[in-house]
């Protein structure tokens, strides 16, 4: 698409952020174009210019955003894991960000529209993790550099088992509305780390 102009860009933002606002409020398979054209007063030849391939390329769009959110919602303690307060108050943040999710989650419910085996679909969820765990990892070599952390530990593996734990706690909780498993991960996980002590935080 050609660079667009300040005020183009604000349209195709709008259309952006009432499309993800509408799934949000409604789930994905409720919505429909004309409801984001209701939403954000816009007429339906400015969605297929900024969006062309229609529904599938907006929706795709809205995978990217609320991917983005998924991290967003976890600073500033993601990028600042540099202490075991800083630590547990991370954890405490994520615990808080999927509670107030409760049992719906939109990237999950985008990518199911969209199928998980598109390329498109595979590069948000790829691109999520691997930002998300780098945070992490970053945060363990900080530690590591500190004397915190057995310098010995593999970050990236490290980091790599952490996440895993989060996601598998944020499934649970999408399926049972309880947190329990995934502040079990994170726990655990941290603590695995090194003297990461409950207490100090």
């Amino acid at each position: 698409m050609p660079a667009l102009t300040r005020k183009g860009a604000a349209t195709r933002e709008r259309i952006l952020q009432g499309a993800a606002a509408q799934i949000r409020e409604h789930g994905v398979v409720a919505t429909t174009l004309d409801d984001v054209l209701a939403r954000t007063t816009t007429s339906k030849s400015q969605l297929f210019h900024y969006f062309p391939g229609g529904r599938e390329e907006l929706l795709l769009a809205v995978a990217r955003l609320e991917a983005d959110r998924v991290l967003e919602d976890q600073r500033p303690q993601l990028g600042d894991l540099s202490s075991w307060p800083a630590w547990w108050r991370w954890r405490d943040r994520v615990v808080e960000r999927y509670r107030a999710q409760g049992t719906l989650c939109p990237l999950n419910a985008v990518m199911s529209q969209l199928g998980g085996v598109t390329p498109g679909a595979q590069a948000v969820v790829t691109e999520l993790m691997r930002s998300w765990q780098a945070e992490i990892a970053a945060g363990v070599r900080h530690m590591q550099q500190a004397g915190e952390i057995d310098r010995a530990m593999d970050a990236d593996r490290a980091a790599a088992a952490l996440l895993a734990g989060v996601q598998g706690g944020v499934l649970i909780q999408m399926s049972t509305g309880s947190t329990a498993h995934l502040e079990a991960a994170l726990d655990i996980g941290i603590a695995h780390l090194g003297a990461g002590d409950r207490g100090q935080a």
